[in-house]
């Protein structure tokens, strides 16, 4: 099996320690950093934003993957942007002009995701797979950590694997929500790259190990 990439989310993080929760991603041999941001609109919950990332970028050179759980998400592209993210990610579900969006991030010097809730399709992201460096399936509905996988969410992860060989596409798929052992391998079976993990990278003993098992 393919082995994937792992991005612990700090959603999931003892919010008094962030710094410790960093070190402890870069100590298990986790890849990228996955930053949640929601606004209060488009996801109920409020959790932070520009300043939280930009605080927590001097600490490691992980790889920053903010993503934006907001109803105006091209308001917040510059603050992140100079706050030190890697790839940065929109919901579908929040733009209009989504393109315009992409093409903005990419001017910014970085990378550019989409992300959907369980509810839209995978087709409804067709004209913007030959811009996009990074699609986020969302396997549970967002706001709030720790929900079980909506499983069936994998049936769109690999229709865009099958999209992205059949277009000669480079984009990452990655998929975020109740990610454990389980889920993990029926993941990275359908196609992801990427697996977001929150709950299960934070509650183990062991995050070392847990990354291992995640990986495939």
């Amino acid at each position: 099996m393919r082995k994937a990439l792992i991005a612990p989310s700090i959603l999931s993080a003892d919010f008094s320690n962030m710094g410790k929760a960093i070190d402890d991603i870069a100590a298990s041999g986790a890849e990228w950093v996955h930053i949640d941001v929601m606004d209060g609109n488009f996801v109920p919950p409020i959790s932070f934003g520009a300043k939280m990332t930009a605080d927590l970028r001097g600490r490691t050179a992980l790889k920053f993957d903010v993503h934006l759980m907001t109803q105006t998400p091209q308001n917040q592209l510059d603050d992140f942007a100079g706050a030190g993210a890697d790839y940065i990610s929109f919901h579908l579900e929040a733009a209009v002009h989504a393109h315009r969006i992409i093409q903005k991030i990419r001017q910014l010097g970085k990378k550019a995701g989409v992300s959907i809730v369980p509810s839209t399709p995978a087709s409804a992201l067709d004209s913007l797979l030959p811009f996009t460096d990074l699609v986020l399936v969302m396997t549970v509905n967002p706001g709030y950590g720790g929900q079980s996988c909506i499983t069936e969410c994998f049936t769109k992860v690999e229709q865009l694997a099958r999209r992205r060989l059949e277009g000669g596409f480079e984009f990452l798929i990655s998929v975020d929500g109740g990610i454990n052992e389980s889920t993990a391998r029926q993941a990275i079976s359908a196609g992801a790259d990427i697996l977001v993990t929150g709950s299960t990278f934070f509650n183990a003993a062991d995050k070392a190990a847990i990354v291992q098992k995640l990986r495939g």
